[in-house]
């Protein structure tokens, strides 16, 4: 019997940056060991008491690289959230030894254009596949839209802009088309829900793409209202769950 202390290991965080009050992000130290593909998320935990407490998280970070890093949105009264509210560079995380999720782009058999739909820290898988070269490779578009509340929310532009520089991916840059959207006040990008949005034609005019069955191939990740919604939107078009012995054009992914 495998005890518990042998399917994780503690890891040290490297550091904090807060952007808001509810927002962070942070990076901990990788074993060696770890693998993980983009789309993936990772255990991370806390000792509380005689027990543990733990949260999935996706990683933002590239399976590339030496650290694993990820973005949070503080919950109120989450027990989680508590504790991720002290963190501090210097202090000790646990990590599950085993990545889990099969919210991967490399699922799709087929297509041309992926577009990746996202809500709040729902950003995070797609900012993880955004660095692998393969994936700048496979689909001749790659469409991010992260719909926020609030324009403050939209913390990762700069880093998306940074892609143009970045020396794996950074000559097929003009694939990307990256739309924010801020359902509670005026800025740039749409003002509608998602959902609706996909329902109305604003999605697919705003992002200069014809979405169809042969081309087209959604990730949806995000809170789950969002989520159901907008998969049911979708489906309302015309495209079909995709599942590992019937090919379709969604997958989609609860993120919270």
């Amino acid at each position: 019997m495998v005890s518990a202390a042998e399917k994780f290991t503690e890891e040290t965080v490297l550091w904090v940056k807060r952007h808001s009050a509810k927002h962070l992000t942070f990076a901990i130290t990788r074993p060696e060991s770890y693998r993980f593909s983009a789309g993936q998320f990772s255990r991370l935990g806390v000792r509380e008491g005689a027990g543990f407490l733990w949260r999935a998280y996706s990683v933002i970070s590239a399976e590339y690289a030496e650290t694993l890093e990820y973005f949070v949105i503080l919950i109120d009264g989450g027990p989680m959230s508590a504790h991720l509210a002290q963190l501090q560079a210097g202090d000790t995380l646990l990590l599950d030894k085993t990545a889990q999720g099969f919210f991967l782009p490399e699922r799709f058999p087929d297509g041309q254009d992926l577009i990746m739909l996202s809500t709040g820290s729902g950003i995070a898988p797609f900012l993880s596949i955004l660095q692998q070269p393969e994936i700048w490779q496979r689909f001749d578009t790659l469409a991010l839209v992260h719909s926020v509340s609030y324009a403050n929310e939209l913390i990762f532009n700069d880093s998306l802009a940074e892609l143009a520089e970045h020396p794996l991916v950074g000559e097929n840059f003009a694939k990307l088309r990256f739309l924010p959207v801020t359902t509670r006040e005026q800025g740039a990008g749409l003002h509608q829900r998602l959902p609706d949005s996909i329902n109305s034609g604003a999605l697919a005019q705003a992002l200069k793409m014809d979405f169809n069955r042969e081309r087209s191939r959604f990730m949806i990740c995000g809170n789950p209202a969002m989520v159901q919604d907008t998969f049911q939107a979708l489906l309302n078009q015309g495209f079909a769950m995709h599942r590992n012995r019937l090919a379709g054009q969604i997958m989609m992914e609860n993120g919270f």
